[in-house]
């Protein structure tokens, strides 16, 4: 298990996405943890946090993103996702669709 700044537990909501960290002289595949998360109590934003396991350290010091969303913003995220989650979904099933009709 990789050494992480973010708590990866039951309540992680992603703890194992492909990402890529690039610059603009690298490009680092790696496997990530992403967390959608608010303070227990008196919560006042939305954190949304990433970090990539084993980055290179010539190229990228060991680090988290976390940012923080008010509640609009957050629904206004949640909405994009929703709507490009959708376009893939409807695009792999067209594929799935196109190899059965080929048979």
């Amino acid at each position: 298990m990789s050494d992480r700044l973010i708590t990866v537990n039951a309540y992680t909501t992603l703890d194992y996405v492909e990402a890529t960290a690039k610059g603009q002289e690298f490009e680092w595949e790696s496997v990530a943890v992403v967390n959608a998360t608010a303070d227990r109590e008196e919560p006042d934003a939305v954190h949304l946090q990433l970090e990539l396991d084993n980055l290179s350290e010539e190229h990228l010091p060991k680090h988290m993103e976390d940012l923080e969303l008010t509640p609009e913003q957050a629904r206004t995220l949640a909405a994009d996702l929703e709507k490009h989650a959708d376009r893939v979904a409807d695009a792999r099933s067209g594929a799935a669709e196109d190899d059965t009709t080929d048979a």
